[in-house]
This record gives structure tokens, C-alpha cells and sequence, in this order.
């Protein structure tokens, strides 16, 4: 039964892609096992919260199983998972109920100053094997690079996030035209009626991201999409995603995982969600830059494809406390 020794949170500023801001949290046992966890571009109030009262009431305290533990933090879960995971010496991913040893990946392509440029950039991560390609487009950058990317390839496997940036179905009806495979995000997550309009008018599938059970409830009930966006990170709890993730394989909706910020734990994470049997569609952990992680292996694609970590327990991957040490601007003990 895990027993909590000491708490330690690290707030970290990565050095790259914007230099995004993430929270990391250790946990010690009394025998000395680690297990590691991280909040992506946390709330300001995390780190109080977590300095004032998660520590009196995890510290010492017996629990049996994540579920149980007193954390009420993202972070603080999944650093109990893994944790938990390690005592037992499972995988995270075969815990949470995972199969694969390997997941197809996508590569996300930001708008880029020319069509040109980017059919070039398209050209580049075909080459480097990957079969599955996402272009973030928004109003004004849609139809035009699509259209020349389709050309380029007409049998590449293709989608597109809107990001919430779309207002009107209208907008976006014409996309259909060039083989889709998913539109994601096309409008606000407040707006379910306007993602349901859409799937009616389209072939593609619509992707929607939802961050609690209740939320994907909404969306299944007005059939709203044929896609769940799951982003591990969003949700409170690993539990709280493998329901949801239950859910929208109930429903017959494809999922697909993404979660490529932070400094690696979440994308380890997004790895071991992307395993379970539900999770039909390639996973997203491209962005940001590699240097950001302070994993070892890097989580990342290779021709590709993602290796699940299958040999080691837990989250599988190494910690470099010293690159943490390096880049934390704030750390607390408890």
C-alpha cells in the first residue's frame, strides 16, 4: 500500500516553442520509489493550492489506489499512477487497460507564410515516413493550402483543426471536397449544436475535445461528431479519461489522443492512453521541440510510429532530475 514520504513540486519554464510554463510533481515513498507527474500550462492558483493543502493531506496518508489518493490535481494523479504502477512493476499503459506496443502517429503543420512552403513541409515528414498529416488551418488560411496539399498528395492521409476559430458550418463545407479524413476543433467547445450542423453536411469526421464525461456526454447525445479529441492532460484524473474514453467506444465514435506540450510526462502519459483498444485513430504528440523533455527516451515518432514503453513500469521513462534542477524557476517541498 503506497504511503507517500515526501512531496516535491517544480515549476518549470521550458526554454522552447514559447517557453511554456509546466508544473512537475515527485512523489517519494518510505522504501525511496519516485513517481513522477506534470501539469501542462497550469492554472495560477496550482501552485498554491498545492503548497497550502495537497501536501498535509497526501503526505503519510495510506491509499490503495489512485482513485483513492487524496490529490484532486492532475499532476498529483498521475504522479500516483505512476507510482502505483511501480510498485507493481506494470506499465502504465497495460493499467489503464492499454494493448498496443506501437501507435500510428500524426504530424501537426502550422500555417505557414506560402502554399509553396507548406506543401514543402508536407513533403518533408512524408519522406520521414509519416503517412498521417494534420494542417492547423483558421479563416483565410483553409481552402487554398488544402487544395495544394490534396494535389501534392492525393493519397495522403489528411486532416485539419480549426481550433475553435470558425463561427458558421459554411465556412468550412467547401473543405469536403478534398478527401478529409477529420476536422477537428472547427468551432467553439460551447457550441455543440454548431459541431452536430456541420457533421450532417459533411463526409469527414468531426472531431470535438471534451474535458469531462459529462461534457463528451453532450456531444454524443446530439451526435455532434464522430471523433473524440482526447487530451489526457485536460481531464482531472487518468480514470476520468479511460471513461470517457469508454464512452465514445461505446457510442461507435473513433478517438484520437493528443497532448504534445510540456516537458514529456504528459506526453508519456498521451502515449499510454493512445494504447487503449478505443484509440483508433493516430496519435498527436508532435509539438513542441524535442529539447523541451526531460525524458529518457524522448517521447516522440520515429518513421511514424510511437513506441509504447512495454519493458518498463510506470510511466517508463527515466527522469533527468539534473535538467530539472536546471530549468525550475520555483520548487516546494512538503
Amino acid at each position: 500500500m503506497p504511503r507517500v514520504r515526501e512531496l516535491e513540486v517544480f515549476r518549470l519554464v521550458l526554454p522552447y516553442g514559447g517557453r511554456q510554463e509546466t508544473l512537475l510533481v515527485k512523489l517519494t515513498d518510505h522504501g525511496g520509489m519516485t513517481g513522477w507527474g506534470e501539469a501542462v500550462s497550469p492554472q495560477p492558483k496550482t501552485w498554491t493550492q498545492l503548497e497550502e493543502t495537497l501536501g498535509a493531506r497526501l503526505v503519510g496518508v495510506d491509499w490503495e489506489h489512485p482513485d483513492s489518493a487524496p490529490s484532486g490535481d492532475p499532476a498529483v494523479d498521475m504522479a500516483c499512477w505512476d507510482l502505483w504502477t511501480k510498485m507493481r512493476g506494470v506499465p502504465l499503459a497495460h493499467a489503464l487497460g492499454g494493448s498496443r506496443t506501437s501507435v500510428m502517429a500524426t504530424v501537426r503543420l502550422a500555417p505557414d507564410p506560402s502554399v509553396e512552403s507548406l506543401v514543402a513541409r508536407v513533403n518533408q515528414q512524408v519522406c520521414a515516413g509519416y503517412g498521417h498529416v494534420t494542417l492547423d488551418i483558421r479563416p483565410g488560411w483553409d481552402v487554398e493550402p488544402v487544395r495544394a496539399v490534396r494535389a501534392a498528395y492525393p493519397a495522403l492521409t489528411l486532416a485539419v483543426d480549426g481550433a475553435g476559430a470558425y463561427e458558421s458550418p459554411d465556412q468550412l463545407v467547401a473543405l469536403d471536397s478534398y478527401g478529409l479524413e477529420v476536422i477537428e476543433r472547427p468551432f467553439a467547445v460551447t457550441d455543440p449544436d454548431l459541431h452536430a450542423t456541420l457533421q450532417d453536411r459533411v463526409n469527414a469526421a468531426v472531431a470535438v475535445e471534451a474535458t469531462s464525461t459529462a461534457e463528451l456526454d453532450d456531444y454524443l447525445t446530439l451526435r455532434a461528431g464522430r471523433v473524440l479529441l482526447l487530451r489526457p492532460a485536460a481531464f482531472p484524473s487518468l480514470s476520468e479519461v479511460r471513461r470517457a474514453h469508454d464512452r465514445a467506444a461505446a457510442a461507435g465514435w473513433d478517438i484520437q489522443c493528443t497532448g504534445g506540450q510540456g516537458a514529456g510526462l504528459a506526453r508519456a502519459a498521451t502515449v499510454a492512453v493512445a494504447s487503449l483498444p478505443g484509440c483508433t485513430l493516430p496519435c498527436d504528440v508532435t509539438q513542441p521541440p524535442r529539447r523541451n523533455q526531460i525524458v529518457d527516451p524522448i517521447v516522440g515518432a520515429n518513421a511514424g510510429v510511437i513506441a509504447v514503453p512495454l519493458t518498463q513500469p510506470g510511466l517508463g521513462h527515466t527522469i533527468d532530475e539534473t535538467r530539472v534542477q536546471k530549468l525550475a524557476k520555483d520548487m516546494l517541498r512538503a
